[in-house]
């Protein structure tokens, strides 16, 4: 890895979010010489720290000599390899690798790593919490919000890592290899930056490509072509499924009541009604997975549910803000894609007013029809893709565009009001989509439904 043994001439650092600006400086507390660019001319800020620390940074502009002398490329996450300063790179002979790979080569702790297209960062946190409930000192990083190498330069005790991993960062990572790699579901999502949807499955799929015998793997067997993927990898299998007949020896089997585990020489039945703030089957899914992956680490049972009980529901999903007149509002800012959105339609089941739109990633909004037709009563449609859903669902259900968050929260509830035929009413943010036409993040835009709703109570 090190630029003077490979003769390379620096390592080139190309975004400079959180994650950009951590490598960079633990590149540089290993002697390595670093260039930072970031094409973002408001990062001069943190620019001055790096270059406090010997660090060149190019701000607001992209230098195509930058890259094809660099010696490898570390990308941050959200820029695609498709960009054309890297693609020219790489056609070059530039090197290329990403924070997985960084990190692989420099840390010594078991690491668990979630992946999934939903559910990511409530399983990561159930799994943090049932380790501390056994007394470990877990490390939680990665897509979740704080880069992985923050422990390589950190002093804390910690016994293991807890990953949550995006495809993104799975796509240039070739030595990865997790103790316990987690596989949650797999459906449509950032089209917008694959050829295909098959290209995205294989993203999924590949963070158990480097495992051997002595690591686990925790898959979900209901996702499409489990059968024919399982059987190609050498470590030791256990799955989960909330369908029916889908169970192998060694897994989980989730029902409305209960999950039962089922390993060699162990049995444990889980009751899930207890747990209020891990509602509907997507949360089941997540428990079991965060269950099993546990106990892959050697964690006891026991301990594990003591940190189940302990868990908080986290924000932007399904969120309860406030009933006002009768009527339910809910953030589920963090449902970017469909199949986010249909689980929570599945959860809350008739007379929704729904909120739906942003910056669409490829979005296919058809595959929201049935669900919509059978319990979404009208949807307001916001961001960039408003007039595209319009366009989908105004045959389906009443469909109005609003411009702006303010007026999105208001148009629900009076469409709520109106339309409510004594059941109690339900109002949605289930996007399905990015928040960045609008918002910094999904929690800005969240955060901002909330204070209109608030706002809207104070009426």
């Amino acid at each position: 890895m090190s630029v003077k043994e490979k003769n390379i001439s620096y390592f080139l650092i190309i975004g400079l979010g959180a994650s950009g600006v951590s490598m960079a400086k633990f590149l540089r507390s290993k002697g390595e010489t670093v260039i930072a660019t970031d094409i973002d001319e408001s990062r001069t800020d943190i620019a001055k720290e790096l270059n406090a620390l010997g660090i060149k940074t190019e701000i607001g502009f992209h230098s195509q000599q930058t890259f094809n002398r660099a010696g490898i490329m570390i990308p941050s996450p959200g820029i695609p390899l498709t960009n054309k300063f890297i693609k020219t790179a790489l056609d070059r002979g530039v090197g290329i690798t990403g924070e997985l790979d960084v990190f692989t080569r420099y840390n010594d702790l078991p690491i668990i790593a979630i992946t999934g297209t939903n559910g990511k960062t409530t399983t990561t946190t159930l799994i943090s919490d049932m380790l501390t409930a056994c007394g470990m000192n877990p490390f939680v990083g990665g897509n979740i919000g704080t880069p992985l190498v923050d422990h390589l330069m950190a002093r804390k005790k910690t016994d293991v890592i807890v990953a949550e991993i995006s495809s993104f960062q799975l796509d240039i990572s070739k030595k990865f290899k997790p103790d316990v790699a987690v596989l949650l579901n797999i459906s449509e999502d950032h089209l917008d930056r694959y050829k295909n949807y098959k290209a995205y499955e294989a993203s999924k799929w590949s963070i158990f490509k480097n495992q051997t015998s002595s690591e686990k793997a925790v898959m979900n067997q209901s996702i499409k072509g489990f059968d024919e993927k399982f059987s190609k990898f050498p470590s030791t299998i256990f799955t989960f499924s909330a369908a029916s007949g889908t169970l192998i020896e060694c897994g989980a089997k989730i029902s409305s009541e209960d999950i039962e585990i089922t390993l060699p020489d162990f049995y444990h039945r889980i009751k899930t009604a207890q747990f209020k703030e891990l509602t509907g089957t997507h949360n089941r899914e997540n428990i079991a997975a965060a269950v099993l992956s546990c106990l892959a680490l050697g964690a006891d049972i026991n301990d594990i549910l003591k940190g189940l009980e302990t868990f908080k529901n986290l924000p932007h999903r399904m969120e309860f803000i406030r009933t006002i007149e009768g009527v339910s509002f809910y953030n589920d800012s963090k449902a970017t894609n469909t199949d986010a959105v249909i689980r929570a339609i599945e959860y809350f089941k008739n007379n929704i007013i729904l909120i739906l739109g942003g910056r669409g990633k490829g979005t296919d909004f058809s595959l929201l029809v049935n669900d919509v037709r059978q319990s979404v009563k009208t949807i307001i449609a916001i961001g960039e893709s408003r007039t595209h859903i319009k366009d989908t669902f105004e045959n389906i259900c009443p469909a109005k565009e609003a411009q702006t968050m303010k007026d999105a929260v208001q148009t629900a509830f009076n469409a709520a009001v109106k339309d409510d035929a004594g059941e109690p009413a339900i109002v949605l943010l289930s996007p399905a989509c990015a928040s960045f036409d609008m918002y910094d993040s999904y929690a800005h835009r969240g955060n901002d439904f909330a204070t209109h709703v608030i706002a809207l109570g104070k009426k």
